[in-house]
């Protein structure tokens, strides 16, 4: 049977050790080397980044997240052991493990960082579809002459350099599609590499649970259960035409999927579709300073990922979240797309100006939408505000400062509040 070692990258057939380095960390699969759909999912992304750049947090259990109002945004494996989960309130994840050091992010480290990432996955192929930050598709379909080497090695040889020369680790799920991939890259977290082939497929999936499919969240999951269906085995025993009546388009896929059956491509051109950023206040509150600061901060955080992935957008969206959990939402259309954190807060401000007596409020968020290259951006400038291409100037300057010397360098003062 093909084997890979995964620490050395020698190519070897049924050893238990690597005879070249003496590493157990060896990839056995019938069909290694005849794939090329895979998934890369970095592990505990913004947590394996803090421990990278303060190596006192090494062991401890680690929880990326607001305050006790707010969520988690991800957790590393120490804080999962004890039942830490991304999106859990974070007053439950204190519960569990009160121990954590909590984190606020840093998204124009994770960023920079994801670049990195990128840069090397666009040595390996052209054909790449990230999902976010921290996971990607690729296509290396017809790469192994490009680079002498099955795509299975290339793969190994990614996460390996991300490790040695980034400081974060990656999951691998190889497979013959985009969904057995992406579930592939979930059973061996973290530094896992899976691979599901063509001859296993049916007999893998038949009892696994339909929760293994990427977008099946309760609402689906309840109505599932109402037909009697938790297993792809349960899927089995539905026609495709009584699935598409019960549950419309999503039956329709369920029945291929149910089959291992997916024929989407890994497309390197789906568009993204907005950049938003929301916090949960620990009081809800009616503070126009501390609603003002926060509403800064998300700016920034919102032009530095639109920066970081060379967008713009011509749509600014303010989100508030009244106590009695109201939603209200107000948006407006730019002259031209913008990525500047100036210009973003400058228009959510006034957004929230409309509506800001009408406290307290327990969320606040802010987002850019009808996004496009970053080339179309602050094109026109603002007729109405001669001195807003003296701050983006000062804003690009700010931006080189940081990238420099750290994101600490230079901090804007209504950031403090």
């Amino acid at each position: 049977m093909p084997g890979l070692c995964r620490d050395c990258l020698t190519i070897l057939t049924d050893e238990r050790r690597c005879p070249a380095c003496g590493s157990p960390r060896i990839k056995s699969h019938p069909e290694l080397f005849d794939l090329s759909i895979a998934h890369m999912d970095c592990d505990a992304f913004y947590a394996s980044v803090e421990k990278r750049d303060n190596l006192e947090l090494a062991d401890k259990p680690v929880i990326i997240g607001g305050g006790k109002r707010g969520v988690v945004s991800t957790a590393c494996y120490v804080a999962r052991i004890r039942g830490v989960r991304s999106a859990m309130p974070m007053f439950k994840a204190l519960q569990l493990c009160p121990e954590a050091v909590v984190i606020k992010p840093r998204m124009s480290v994770y960023a920079e960082v994801s670049r990195e990432i990128r840069k090397m996955m666009d040595e390996l192929t052209p054909v790449i579809e990230p999902l976010s930050l921290d996971e990607a598709f690729m296509d290396l379909s017809g790469t192994e002459r490009l680079h002498g080497a099955p795509p299975a090695v290339m793969l190994a040889r990614l996460v390996k350099r991300m490790k040695e020369e980034l400081g974060v680790t990656g999951s691998i799920g190889l497979s013959h599609n985009k969904f057995l991939a992406k579930v592939a890259s979930d059973l061996d977290k973290p530094r896992g590499f899976s691979v599901i082939g063509k001859a296993e497929t049916s007999d893998f999936l038949y009892d696994k649970p339909v929760r293994l499919i990427w977008g099946i969240g309760p609402a689906a999951q309840e109505s599932l259960d109402r037909a009697g269906i938790r297993t792809f085995a349960d899927l089995l025993r539905w026609d495709q035409e009584a699935l598409t009546v019960r549950f419309g388009s999503m039956g329709y896929r369920l029945w291929h999927l149910a089959r291992g059956q997916d024929k989407r491509r890994v497309s390197s051109h789906e568009p993204m579709k907005s950049i938003s950023n929301e916090t949960t206040f620990f009081e809800d509150t009616s503070s126009i300073d501390i609603l003002d600061g926060h509403l800064w901060r998300m700016a920034e955080k919102v032009a530095d990922r639109a920066k970081a992935k060379g967008l713009a957008g011509r749509v600014v969206t303010l989100k508030l979240k009244k106590a009695n959990h109201k939603i209200i939402t107000r948006r407006v259309s730019l002259r031209d797309a913008t990525q500047i954190a100036d210009r973003i807060y400058r228009t959510a401000r006034g957004l929230f100006d409309q509506v800001g007596d009408e406290g307290p409020y327990r969320l606040l968020g802010c987002g850019l939408s009808d996004l496009c290259s970053e080339e179309q951006a602050d094109i026109s400038g603002d007729l109405l505000d001669p001195g807003a291409t003296r701050r983006s100037q000062a804003e690009r300057a700010t931006d080189e400062i940081r990238r420099r010397f750290g994101t600490d360098a230079i901090v804007k003062g209504r950031a403090l509040r």
